[in-house]
């Protein structure tokens, strides 16, 4: 088949690819997206949404059980049937039509199968019946390949098929019980919307609930998992694992043992770099993507890593914000401009540093933005750290008769602005935001006292912090 040209060639169709192809031909590329399974990629179909889908309906329950003159409307438990509809009509039932009809209106050409470069500016994309496609890329290549679930080398686990997180979120049938091996984001947030469904669950964690955040946040979650009957267990993992009378057995390194019907592996991500010929071009298989500020490949000017594939910050936000930038500094550099000078004001990825935003769907949710207590001290700041209870604030017994939560705050004590924010409680997600604004614009402690919270809501956080802090000097 003759070659087919573009200015550029995006590998990977998920949020993150559309969102680098949308924007450099909004700039005036040409651009071509190759993709090997569905259009809207894993967040679509896999994580993000479905996953949400499926936490909501029991987040609303418990929203409602604790407000009285709603509780006692409240007469049972979440209705599965009716959940996995809802997540069924958030993936569109696994069908990518509506996405690739907003490629098409975008200006947009998509190949489908699987794309490997084969050399400088080249790809080939490789269909089910073996079929070759061959692509140019006049100037740039963009890998938007995601990750994968990692699974770990554990004696017999591959040989019990457990799930990855896409079992967990595009089950057909719940299981009546479920072991989940991981204390993170992942892990967390299906304990939660498998205990609302009534299964048995029990965690394997070889450290704590959500380590990579502040301590009092993994408490909390803790707290409330064990409270809806999960068992967990801390600072032990799975040695080996084997299907007896059709059940998951799991054998642990403290001796003991976990039998469920399905077993969950929520450990980690890889990157999907495996079969997209990096070795044509003298980078590793497998590896994760090294990149600059503007998502560029170390050692080449024409290959751009964007999204999971460079491990800055797995999420899909981030993902599309880098994507944005990747876009403009594309288009930018393919038209001869140098990237601060581009017409559409062109920016780098620097928000993946050190303010970058999460939200866990559990129950109490956990939002983060920025720095820790203890990545702050490490990182060197001189740092002052405002804890604040949220159930002492007006605005949560209006939201709720026992409201449970907390925040903290981190000042780097040297410029006198806010680094760090964690808000754990009932819908904290929509406090985060407002820290996100406070950290990335560094808006001085002394300024803020002018941004008045409304009252009564649980954004009177921001006044009690400031209170606890003292007023800096005019």
């Amino acid at each position: 088949m003759s070659e087919r040209e573009y200015d550029l060639i995006v590998i990977g169709a998920g949020p993150v690819g559309e969102n680098v192809a949308d924007r450099a031909h909004q700039r005036g590329l040409s651009v071509v997206i190759v993709e090997s399974e569905l259009v809207g990629g894993e967040c679509s179909y896999w994580a993000c949404m479905p996953s949400k889908a499926l936490l909501r309906s029991g987040a609303a329950l418990r929203a409602a059980r604790a407000v009285d003159g709603a509780k006692q409307a409240v007469t049972g438990g979440v209705d599965i049937a009716g959940v996995l509809r809802r997540r069924d009509t958030m993936t569109h039932e696994w069908n990518d039509s509506s996405q690739v009809e907003w490629l098409q209106s975008a200006g947009i050409d998509l190949v489908r199968g699987q794309g490997r470069i084969t050399g400088e500016r080249r790809v080939e994309v490789t269909t089910e019946d073996g079929s070759v496609t061959p692509l140019i890329a006049r100037h740039a290549v963009v890998v938007s390949t995601g990750s994968a679930a990692l699974l770990p080398d554990v004696p017999g686990l591959a040989d019990i098929k457990p799930w990855t997180s896409r079992d967990a979120t595009s089950v057909r049938r719940v299981p009546e019980s479920l072991a989940i091996v991981g204390g993170g984001v992942v892990a967390a947030e299906m304990a939660t919307a498998y205990s609302e469904f009534g299964t048995k669950v029990t965690m394997i964690i070889r450290g704590g609930m959500l380590s990579g955040m502040e301590p009092f946040a993994g408490e909390l979650v803790t707290e409330s998992l064990r409270n809806a009957g999960v068992v967990i267990h801390t600072g032990v993992s799975p040695e080996g694992a084997e299907r007896v009378d059709g059940a998951a057995v799991l054998h642990l390194s403290d001796g003991s043992s976990v039998t469920a019907d399905e077993v969950l592996v929520a450990t980690g991500r890889t990157p999907r770099t495996t079969d997209l010929g990096l070795e044509s071009i003298d980078l590793e298989p497998g590896s994760w993507l090294n990149v600059d500020d503007t998502l560029l490949v170390a050692g080449t000017n024409w290959l751009y890593g964007v999204g999971d594939v460079n491990h800055r910050a797995l999420l899909t936000h981030q993902g599309k914000y880098q994507a944005r930038a990747a876009g403009d500094v594309i288009a930018a550099r393919a038209q001869g401009s140098a990237v601060d000078d581009a017409p559409w004001g062109a920016h780098v990825a620097t928000a993946d540093h050190a303010s970058v935003p999460q939200v866990t769907f559990t129950d109490p949710e956990v939002a983060s933005v920025g720095l820790t207590e203890k990545s702050a001290r490490d990182a060197g700041y001189s740092i002052r750290v405002i804890d604040y209870d949220l159930a002492w604030i007006a605005g949560s017994s209006t939201f709720a008769d026992d409201y449970k939560g907390f925040s903290r705050a981190i000042i780097d004590e040297d410029r006198g602005v806010l680094i760090g924010a964690t808000f754990v409680g009932p819908e904290v997600a929509e406090l985060l935001h407002s820290a996100t604004i406070a950290i990335v614009g560094e808006v001085p402690l002394a300024r803020l006292w002018h941004a008045v919270p409304s009252y009564p809501t649980v954004s009177e956080v921001w006044l009690r912090w400031l209170e606890a802090y003292g007023r800096p000097a005019q």
